[in-house]
């Protein structure tokens, strides 16, 4: 279920770059993506998965109504990402986390597709009735051998950002 943000909060969480690799973990129908797209471009390169064919079709239909690309990959975000280690410079889960049954595997495959430093940003809220509390986020994501660096807003409503070490 996504939930609506503030414009650009997640941008300033993410802090993308332009000519960055960045994966979107679950797309809904691409708002994100399409707007990180614009951001990273034009050497930068937007990758979406998603286990629903349908959301990535939406996804890729709304980054070609917006002149930008978006590369759409369908795969379970539970199981090995169709990925190189080292691949992405960034990636981020917009209220998806609790929608995966294997959360932690998941993790630690999004640290292993990350480059050293690369960056790894959650969003969570609590309307959401998958919702992820921080402190859980948290430990799975340190178990996942992620290293935490910050989280910005209260516990119902929040963006938490990890670093790969």
């Amino acid at each position: 279920m996504a939930v609506p943000r503030p414009p650009g909060a997640l941008r300033s969480v993410l802090q993308p770059r332009r000519g960055e690799r960045i994966q979107e973990i679950g797309p809904g129908l691409g708002q994100q993506a399409v707007q990180f797209a614009r951001w990273i471009a034009p050497t930068g390169r937007m990758l979406v998965l998603d286990l629903q064919q349908d959301m990535l079709d939406a996804t890729y239909a709304r980054a070609r109504r917006h002149n930008v690309t978006v590369v759409p990959a369908a795969a379970d975000a539970s199981g090995r990402l169709p990925y190189d280690d080292g691949y992405f410079d960034a990636a981020y889960l917009s209220s998806v986390l609790g929608e995966i049954p294997y959360a932690e595997q998941m993790l630690a495959e999004l640290n292993r597709v990350l480059r050293p430093a690369g960056r790894l940003v959650v969003a969570e809220a609590a309307v959401d009735p998958d919702f992820v509390s921080p402190g859980r986020l948290r430990r799975l994501s340190q178990a996942a051998g992620m290293e935490f660096e910050e989280r910005h807003g209260p516990f119902f409503a929040y963006y938490a950002r990890f670093a790969k070490p």
